[in-house]
């Protein structure tokens, strides 16, 4: 049996990773999509890389299949995606399998959103998204 730890560095090989650094250049670019896998408790709790489209990791399957009822067609708009989560686990795993259903343009940010707060990265938190639309 394979542990977890090991279909994350086999995932690593064959994905391409961000730098904070790189991904933080990207934030403002229209044809970068950022995909934050985390769990709503975890954005709720510690906010999120402003922009970010929210789909739980345990969903991205459905969401990225057109032929799903829980497709998103953010995922069929051939922009770039660079995914993240706590701390790039789920993310490279994410991106491995996004690939192996036909995505392309995608990567993910080493060390996750752990890493681009640790890079006073800029995040939102809900309360602060719900008020700037009021």
């Amino acid at each position: 049996m394979k542990s977890a730890k090991e279909l994350v560095t086999q995932a690593n090989l064959r994905i391409d990773t961000m730098s904070v650094k790189e991904a933080m250049t990207l934030l403002n670019d229209p044809n970068t999509v950022f995909i934050d896998l985390r769990d709503s408790a975890e954005i709720k709790e510690e906010g999120r890389i402003p922009g970010a489209v929210h789909v739980e990791r345990g969903l991205l399957e459905f969401a990225i299949d057109p032929t799903m009822s829980m497709h998103n067609p953010i995922f069929a708009s051939g922009k770039d995606f660079i995914f993240y989560c706590a701390g790039g686990g789920r993310s490279a795993l994410a991106t491995d399998t996004a690939q192996n259903m036909g995505l392309e343009n995608v990567c993910h940010i080493a060390g996750g959103f752990k890493a681009w707060k640790e890079a006073n990265g800029p995040v939102v938190r809900e309360s602060e998204e719900q008020s700037s639309r009021a």
